[in-house]
Protein backbone atom coordinates (compact mmCIF):
# COMPACT_ATOMS: atom_id res chain seq x y z
CA UNK A 1 0.00 0.00 0.00
CA UNK A 2 1.45 3.36 -0.91
CA UNK A 3 1.14 5.84 2.07
CA UNK A 4 -0.40 8.76 1.90
CA UNK A 5 -1.92 11.47 4.26
CA UNK A 6 -5.20 10.16 4.13
CA UNK A 7 -4.57 6.38 4.90
CA UNK A 8 -1.88 6.85 7.73
CA UNK A 9 -4.59 5.41 10.54
CA UNK A 10 -4.78 2.03 8.53
CA UNK A 11 -1.43 1.17 9.38
CA UNK A 12 -1.24 -1.95 12.26
CA UNK A 13 -0.37 1.23 15.37
CA UNK A 14 -1.73 -0.87 17.77
CA UNK A 15 0.15 -4.04 17.30
CA UNK A 16 3.36 -2.62 16.72
CA UNK A 17 2.68 -0.37 20.05
CA UNK A 18 2.66 2.70 18.26
CA UNK A 19 6.23 2.02 16.35
CA UNK A 20 6.61 1.25 12.69
CA UNK A 21 10.46 -0.19 11.82
CA UNK A 22 11.31 1.68 8.25
CA UNK A 23 13.47 0.60 5.70
CA UNK A 24 15.22 3.05 3.66
CA UNK A 25 16.47 3.00 0.32
CA UNK A 26 17.65 5.06 -2.38
CA UNK A 27 15.26 5.10 -4.96
CA UNK A 28 17.80 5.42 -7.77
CA UNK A 29 20.71 2.76 -6.64
CA UNK A 30 18.40 0.48 -4.78
CA UNK A 31 20.95 0.09 -2.03
CA UNK A 32 19.53 -0.18 1.89
CA UNK A 33 20.32 3.13 3.26
CA UNK A 34 19.58 2.91 6.93
CA UNK A 35 16.59 1.46 9.48
CA UNK A 36 14.91 3.25 12.05
CA UNK A 37 10.84 3.89 13.49
CA UNK A 38 8.54 6.13 12.29
CA UNK A 39 5.04 7.04 14.75
CA UNK A 40 2.10 8.37 13.27
CA UNK A 41 3.59 11.65 13.88
CA UNK A 42 6.79 10.79 12.05
CA UNK A 43 5.26 9.71 9.48
CA UNK A 44 2.86 12.75 8.90
CA UNK A 45 6.18 15.16 9.01
CA UNK A 46 7.36 13.01 6.62
CA UNK A 47 4.91 13.51 4.18
CA UNK A 48 4.52 17.42 4.95
CA UNK A 49 7.98 18.62 4.48
CA UNK A 50 9.99 15.87 1.93
CA UNK A 51 12.22 15.20 4.68
CA UNK A 52 11.95 11.51 6.09
CA UNK A 53 11.61 11.76 10.02
CA UNK A 54 11.90 9.44 12.29
CA UNK A 55 11.09 8.99 15.88
CA UNK A 56 14.46 8.31 18.13
CA UNK A 57 14.67 6.38 20.61
CA UNK A 58 16.91 7.30 21.99
CA UNK A 59 16.30 11.22 21.98
CA UNK A 60 12.30 10.34 22.84
CA UNK A 61 11.10 12.91 20.14
CA UNK A 62 10.90 13.47 16.72
CA UNK A 63 14.44 13.67 14.46
CA UNK A 64 14.96 14.26 11.27
CA UNK A 65 17.81 12.39 9.50
CA UNK A 66 20.22 15.51 8.58
CA UNK A 67 18.67 17.99 10.43
CA UNK A 68 22.09 18.53 12.53
CA UNK A 69 24.41 17.10 9.32
CA UNK A 70 22.51 18.87 7.04
CA UNK A 71 22.62 15.16 5.20
CA UNK A 72 19.29 14.66 4.59
CA UNK A 73 16.69 12.08 2.97
CA UNK A 74 14.51 13.66 0.09
CA UNK A 75 11.26 11.38 0.07
CA UNK A 76 10.35 10.16 -2.95
CA UNK A 77 7.61 7.63 -1.66
CA UNK A 78 6.68 5.20 1.26
CA UNK A 79 4.44 2.18 1.05
CA UNK A 80 3.27 -0.31 3.84
CA UNK A 81 4.22 -4.16 3.52
CA UNK A 82 1.44 -6.59 2.85
CA UNK A 83 0.43 -6.88 7.13
CA UNK A 84 0.68 -2.83 7.30
CA UNK A 85 3.30 -3.52 10.17
CA UNK A 86 6.58 -2.11 8.15
CA UNK A 87 7.61 0.50 5.99
CA UNK A 88 9.76 1.23 2.86
CA UNK A 89 10.82 4.81 1.94
CA UNK A 90 12.77 5.27 -0.89
CA UNK A 91 14.74 8.33 -1.13
CA UNK A 92 17.37 10.28 -2.15
CA UNK A 93 19.92 10.87 -0.09
CA UNK A 94 21.66 14.31 -0.21
CA UNK A 95 25.22 13.71 1.63
CA UNK A 96 26.13 10.24 3.55
CA UNK A 97 23.42 8.41 5.26
CA UNK A 98 25.21 7.15 8.06
CA UNK A 99 26.48 8.54 11.24
CA UNK A 100 29.55 7.51 10.73
CA UNK A 101 29.92 9.03 7.66
CA UNK A 102 29.34 6.17 5.07
CA UNK A 103 27.04 6.17 2.51
CA UNK A 104 24.93 3.22 4.09
CA UNK A 105 24.57 1.69 7.47
CA UNK A 106 25.69 -1.59 5.72
CA UNK A 107 29.05 -0.35 3.88
CA UNK A 108 30.07 -3.56 3.92
CA UNK A 109 27.17 -5.39 2.60
CA UNK A 110 27.52 -6.51 -1.16
CA UNK A 111 24.73 -4.50 -3.50
CA UNK A 112 23.36 -6.23 -6.30
CA UNK A 113 25.35 -5.50 -8.89
CA UNK A 114 23.23 -3.59 -11.30
CA UNK A 115 23.14 -1.33 -9.28
CA UNK A 116 26.46 -0.10 -9.51
CA UNK A 117 25.20 1.11 -13.20
CA UNK A 118 22.77 3.54 -11.04
CA UNK A 119 26.03 4.85 -9.54
CA UNK A 120 27.95 4.93 -12.43
CA UNK A 121 25.63 7.34 -13.77
CA UNK A 122 25.51 9.92 -10.88
CA UNK A 123 29.62 9.93 -11.09
CA UNK A 124 29.00 10.57 -14.68
CA UNK A 125 26.60 13.00 -14.40
CA UNK A 126 29.10 14.92 -11.58
CA UNK A 127 31.57 15.17 -14.26
CA UNK A 128 29.28 17.88 -16.06
CA UNK A 129 31.01 21.40 -15.95
CA UNK A 130 33.95 19.63 -14.93
CA UNK A 131 37.25 20.88 -16.12
CA UNK A 132 38.41 19.03 -19.46
CA UNK A 133 41.67 18.19 -18.24
CA UNK A 134 40.40 16.79 -15.15
CA UNK A 135 38.88 13.22 -16.47
CA UNK A 136 38.09 11.75 -19.49
CA UNK A 137 34.44 11.81 -18.75
CA UNK A 138 34.80 15.91 -18.38
CA UNK A 139 36.80 15.85 -21.52
CA UNK A 140 33.95 13.98 -23.93
CA UNK A 141 31.35 16.73 -22.01
CA UNK A 142 33.51 19.25 -23.58
CA UNK A 143 33.66 17.48 -26.85
CA UNK A 144 29.98 17.84 -27.43
CA UNK A 145 26.96 15.81 -28.57
CA UNK A 146 28.22 15.10 -31.79
CA UNK A 147 31.46 13.43 -31.02
CA UNK A 148 29.77 11.76 -28.05
CA UNK A 149 27.24 10.56 -30.08
CA UNK A 150 29.86 9.24 -32.88
CA UNK A 151 31.88 7.73 -29.76
CA UNK A 152 28.52 5.84 -29.07
CA UNK A 153 28.40 4.60 -32.73
CA UNK A 154 32.11 3.48 -32.92
CA UNK A 155 31.86 1.10 -29.61
CA UNK A 156 28.17 -0.09 -31.12
CA UNK A 157 30.23 -1.24 -34.11
CA UNK A 158 32.81 -2.59 -32.21
CA UNK A 159 30.36 -4.48 -29.58
CA UNK A 160 28.78 -6.14 -33.18
CA UNK A 161 31.92 -7.40 -34.79
CA UNK A 162 33.13 -8.77 -31.31
CA UNK A 163 30.02 -11.04 -31.33
CA UNK A 164 30.53 -11.91 -35.07
CA UNK A 165 33.69 -13.36 -34.42
CA UNK A 166 32.70 -14.84 -31.12
CA UNK A 167 35.60 -12.85 -29.09
CA UNK A 168 33.15 -13.04 -25.67
CA UNK A 169 36.07 -11.17 -23.26
CA UNK A 170 36.13 -8.24 -26.63
CA UNK A 171 32.57 -8.50 -26.52
CA UNK A 172 32.28 -7.84 -22.58
CA UNK A 173 34.44 -4.97 -22.67
CA UNK A 174 33.43 -3.12 -25.72
CA UNK A 175 29.48 -3.56 -24.19
CA UNK A 176 31.14 -1.56 -21.11
CA UNK A 177 32.45 0.88 -23.71
CA UNK A 178 29.50 0.80 -25.19
CA UNK A 179 27.42 1.20 -21.95
CA UNK A 180 29.36 4.04 -20.49
CA UNK A 181 29.61 5.97 -23.60
CA UNK A 182 25.65 5.70 -23.89
CA UNK A 183 25.24 6.94 -20.03
CA UNK A 184 27.23 9.91 -21.26
CA UNK A 185 25.73 10.64 -24.50
CA UNK A 186 22.06 10.65 -22.47
CA UNK A 187 23.66 13.04 -19.34
CA UNK A 188 25.10 15.44 -22.35
CA UNK A 189 21.17 14.99 -23.77
CA UNK A 190 19.39 16.08 -20.76
CA UNK A 191 18.18 12.63 -20.28
CA UNK A 192 19.00 9.11 -17.90
CA UNK A 193 18.83 5.53 -18.34
CA UNK A 194 15.97 6.31 -16.17
CA UNK A 195 14.18 7.38 -19.44
CA UNK A 196 15.23 4.43 -21.36
CA UNK A 197 14.18 2.25 -18.76
CA UNK A 198 10.51 4.25 -18.70
CA UNK A 199 9.93 3.37 -22.49
CA UNK A 200 10.73 -0.17 -21.87
CA UNK A 201 8.55 -0.11 -18.71
CA UNK A 202 5.53 0.88 -21.21
CA UNK A 203 6.63 -1.79 -23.51
CA UNK A 204 6.65 -4.80 -21.51
CA UNK A 205 3.09 -3.58 -20.61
Amino acid sequence: MIITKDNIAELAWDKMDGLIPCLVQHSITGTMQMQGYMDKAALQKTLETGNVTFFSRSKQRLWTKGEESGNVLELKQISADCDLDAILVLAIPHGPTCHKGTDTCWPDANTPDLSFIAQLEQVIASRKGADAESSYTASLYASGIKRIAQKVGEEGVETALAATVGDLEELKKESADLLYHLIVLLQASGLSLNDAVEILKQRHK
